[in-house]
Formats: structure tokens, sequence, C-alpha cells
């Protein structure tokens, strides 16, 4: 399995609208997102790249694990951060995701979150890996995101 780990960041006249300017952004605007928990299955593969919908894929459901903030605070910054970490053998894992107001904070909370939760598991994590995405409000609000996209699927009739 390849899990793509994307970003995106946007503005709009509204929160909602911003949020929809991240998710373009990101390149997963036409799908409908089914929001994981953060287990990294065993034998995934992740890879930092664009994502682009194949086509004919518009509505289907999306899997992903989701880190998002928001601000219309003018001058707030809006950062959103994906952390990871893999055993190097088996490939299974865990994701944390976390948001706040500065790069660093994120930075902090994501290391300080995977050691927690390492620590906790009976398992062999390797390094811990992370992205990090963020934009200044300057007027209208602003949405930051970073998500792991695991796979599509369309409804069923």
């Amino acid at each position: 399995m390849r899990i793509k780990i994307i970003s995106g960041v946007g503005s709009g006249p509204t929160a909602l609208a911003a949020f929809d300017a991240a998710l373009r952004s990101a390149g997963v605007e036409g799908y409908n997102l089914i929001l994981l928990s953060s287990v990294i299955p065993s034998a995934a593969v992740l890879e930092r790249s664009r994502f682009v919908a194949p086509p004919g894929e518009y509505g289907h459901r999306l899997y992903v694990v989701m880190a998002r903030h928001d601000t219309s605070q003018v001058g707030e910054e809006a950062w959103a951060g994906l952390g990871w970490t893999q055993e190097p053998e088996t490939g299974r894992g865990i994701f944390v995701e976390l948001h706040g107001t500065s790069k660093r904070s994120v930075e902090t909370a994501i290391e300080a979150t995977l050691v927690s939760m390492k620590d906790a598991r009976p398992y062999d994590y390797g390094k811990n890996e992370t992205e990090i995405a963020g934009i200044v409000c300057e007027g209208d609000p602003v949405c930051s995101l970073v998500i792991a996209v695991y796979t599509s699927e369309p409804w069923r009739s």
C-alpha cells in the first residue's frame, strides 16, 4: 500500500472557503474525506508527492489522516503537521496530527507526541518524520492542512 503525504494552504472570505481553497491546493477538493485514526498498516510505503486525482473519481470516498488549522485573526499564523514513524522491517507505524499558531510549536508537539506514543507501544519504530504547512492571515480567513492519503473508493448503488 502507498500512502501519499500532501499539503495545502488557502484563504477565502469565510473559514469554510479557506478550507476549500486548501483542499484545492492539495488536490483533493473533489472527494468526500473519511477521517481515519493514526495507524499505518504493515507494508505501507509513505511518499511525499503531489496528489493528482484520477479521472472519474469525483465524489468518491477518500480515506485520510489529516491535520488542519484555521484562523481569521490578522497577523496570526496557521500551521498544521503530520508526524509519523514506522518499523523498518514491517512498515507498520503511527501518525500524529497536530496544529498551532507557529511552526516551532507544531514541530515540538509532533516530536513530544511521537516519543510518548512510541514509548507506550511494544514495537521497534524507526526515526520520526514530519510534514508541516503554514500560512499567515493577512485579512481573509486562512487554512493550512497536511494529509496522508490512503485510498479512494466509489459509492455503491
